[in-house]
C-alpha cells in the first residue's frame, strides 16, 4: 500500500509549456460541449469589497484581489432548461506575464474559498508567472446558497460517551432531524450540491479565464475536488497539488471513518506532550499523561456543569479545529485554561470561557447545509442505527476518545432519504501526474488515507513531510514544501516519492 519514500528529485519535465500558456478563443477552448450562452459570457473583474468575501480572517489584508461572478447551469444535465445559479469567484494577478491559472480551494466541502488568495500572496515564484483563482463553491459563501436553517447544530451536542441507551437514541434522532431538515430546507438544489456538478462549474470558469487546461491547488476536501476534475477532464489538467488528502479512491463514509484515529494521535502524541513542556505556564501537568487526565477530570466536571450550555462536545469540537495547526496549540491551551477557571471561579472566568469556545467553534449555516449535501448526496453509505452504535463503542474501546470518537455524529447520511449519485471510479489512469503532500499526523485527512488514494491513483507522486502534523502545507512556511511544490507547479518538474521535514512547534 504504502510506495518507497526516496530521497532527492528526479526531474521529469510534463510539456513544454505552463498549462493554458496558448491564448484561445472560447470556441477554441470549449471541447467539453459547454452551452454557448455559458461560454459567452464575461468576467467583470473589480476590487474586492469585505463585503463580497466570507470567513475572512480579522486583519486580512485584500488589497489587489479581484471579484467577479458567473453564471451556470443549476443542473449540468439539464443545462438547456436555463435555470441558473450564481457562482462567485475571485483572482489576485500574477506579478508578471500570466501564462496559467491555478484554481484554489481551502477544503470542507462547503468552505468558501473566494477569499483564499491572499494567503498565497507571500508565493513569490508562483506568483511571477500564475493568477491565483479563489472560488465559493455552488451552495456556499457568496455563490447561490442552500441552508439547514441552523440544523446541524444538533449533530455536535450530545456527548457519544454518554452510553446511556437513551442518550445514543437521542443522538441518532438529532442525526435523522438534521437529515431531514436539511434536505427540506435546501429543497431541489440539494441533491444537485456534488462533485459531479461542481467540478462542471470548474470546468465552465476554465474556459471563461481563457484558459487550455487549469492548475490546482486543493486542500483537504480540495483534495477529492481536484482528483475527481482530473478524472474527469484529463485533457484539461495541468499541475495538480492534492495538499493533505482525502482517500479520494474510496467514498466519503470511508474517508472520515479514519478521522477517529487522526485526532487522537494528534491529541496524545502532538499537542498533550507539548503542554506539558509548558507546564510553568498552563499548570496541567508536567508530561503528555498528566495533561490528559487533567482534560479528563476537566472533561468530566464540565459534562456534570455545562457552562452557560456549552458542554463537553461544544468544547471538544472546538478543540478538533485548532489541532489541524501547530500555531494553533497555544491558542488551544489557553482554552483549556479559561475553561478549567469557568468551572472553578465563574463570573468573568465563566463568561470568558463560552466567549472563548463560541469563538472555536463557529460554523456558517451554508458551509454546513454544503458539506451534508454533498456527503450525503454522492456516494454510498452503509450502516444501521445498532451498527453505528457498535462501531462508536468499538472506537472508544480502542482509545479514541476526542469528540466521541467521531461516528455516531457523523450519521446524518444513514438518514438521508434521496438516492445519492453514485460515484466514478477513480483510479488516475489516462491522468498527468498529480501531486499529494501529506504530514505524518495529519488530524483531519490521516495519512493512512492519503497513502490509500496514493497507491490506487495512477502516476500520482506523494510529498511526505515527517515530524508534522499540520492540515495544509504549502505556502504556510515550510521552505522546503515550497521549493519542490513551486518546481512542480511553475516549471513542470514532478518530484519522486520523497520525505522531507516539518516545521518545530511554536513557542507560546
Amino acid at each position: 500500500m504504502k510506495r518507497l519514500l526516496t530521497a532527492g528529485v528526479i526531474p521529469v519535465v510534463v510539456g513544454g509549456l505552463l498549462a493554458g500558456a496558448m491564448p484561445a478563443s472560447a470556441s477554441t477552448l470549449n471541447t467539453t460541449n459547454i452551452p454557448d450562452r455559458y461560454t459567452g459570457q464575461t468576467l467583470d473583474w473589480h476590487p474586492c469589497a469585505a463585503e463580497e468575501l466570507i470567513t475572512l480572517p480579522p486583519g486580512t489584508d485584500i488589497g489587489g484581489l479581484e471579484c467577479a461572478t458567473y453564471r451556470t447551469p443549476r443542473d449540468w444535465d439539464r443545462a438547456a432548461e436555463r435555470q441558473d445559479l450564481t457562482i462567485a469567484v475571485s483572482r489576485l494577478k500574477s506579478t508578471g506575464p500570466s501564462t496559467a491559472s491555478v484554481l484554489t480551494n481551502p477544503g470542507g466541502p462547503g468552505g468558501a474559498g473566494r477569499w483564499f488568495p491572499v494567503t498565497f500572496r507571500g508565493q513569490e515564484k508562483l506568483r511571477e508567472h500564475q493568477d491565483v483563482i479563489g472560488i465559493d463553491v455552488r451552495g456556499t459563501g457568496k455563490s447561490t446558497n442552500v441552508t439547514c436553517r441552523g440544523a446541524a447544530d444538533l449533530v455536535r451536542q450530545l456527548d457519544p460517551r454518554d452510553r446511556d441507551p437513551r442518550n445514543l437514541d437521542q443522538i441518532l434522532a438529532n442525526a435523522e432531524h438534521v437529515a431531514k431538515s436539511c434536505q427540506a430546507a435546501s429543497g431541489e438544489l440539494g441533491p444537485l450540491i456534488t462533485t459531479y456538478q461542481t467540478i462542471k462549474d470548474f470546468d465552465l470558469l476554465r474556459v471563461l479565464l481563457g484558459r487550455e487546461k487549469i492548475n490546482w491547488v486543493g486542500y483537504s476536501g480540495g483534495t477529492w475536488l481536484g482528483a475527481h476534475y482530473a478524472q474527469q477532464f484529463p485533457q484539461r489538467t495541468g499541475r495538480f497539488v492534492l495538499d493533505s488528502s482525502t482517500e479520494f479512491t474510496t467514498t466519503w463514509q470511508n474517508s472520515f471513518n479514519r478521522q477517529a484515529v487522526g485526532f487522537e494521535r494528534r491529541w496524545r502524541q502532538d499537542f498533550l506532550p507539548w503542554m506539558a513542556r509548558y507546564d510553568a505556564k498552563y499548570h496541567f501537568g508536567t508530561s503528555g499523561e498528566e495533561v490528559r487526565q487533567a482534560y479528563e477530570r476537566l472533561r468530566y466536571t464540565l459534562s456534570r456543569n455545562p457552562i452557560n450550555g456549552n458542554g463537553p462536545m461544544e468544547l471538544e469540537y472546538a478543540m478538533v479545529y485548532m489541532l489541524y495547526k501547530k500555531a494553533s496549540f497555544p491558542a488551544l491551551a489557553d482554552l483549556l485554561v479559561k475553561v478549567r477557571a469557568g468551572l472553578e471561579n465563574g463570573g468573568q472566568a465563566k463568561a470568558d470561557a463560552v466567549a472563548a469556545v463560541k469563538d472555536a467553534g463557529d460554523f456558517p449555516d451554508a458551509q454546513d447545509a454544503t458539506f451534508w449535501n454533498t456527503l450525503c448526496g454522492e456516494g454510498r453509505f452503509t450502516g444501521t442505527r445498532e451498527s453505528l452504535i457498535r462501531d462508536s463503542q468499538r472506537n472508544l474501546d480502542r482509545g479514541l476518545l476526542m469528540a466521541g470518537g467521531g461516528v455516531l455524529n457523523a450519521s446524518v447520511c444513514l438518514f438521508w432519504d434521496k438516492q445519492p449519485r453514485p460515484l466514478p471510479k477513480l483510479d488516475g489512469k489516462g491522468v498527468p501526474p498529480v501531486l499529494i503532500v501529506q504530514s505524518e499526523h495529519d488530524p483531519a485527512t490521516p495519512i493512512e488515507g492519503a497513502r490509500k488514494a496514493h497507491a490506487g491513483f495512477a502516476n500520482s507522486r506523494m510529498l511526505t513531510v515527517t515530524g508534522e502534523g499540520d492540515h495544509g502545507l504549502y505556502a504556510t512556511g515550510n521552505a522546503a514544501v515550497d521549493k519542490i511544490v513551486d518546481a512542480y507547479l511553475v516549471d513542470g518538474v514532478v518530484p519522486a516519492d520523497q520525505s522531507v521535514t516539518g516545521m518545530p512547534l511554536p513557542v507560546p
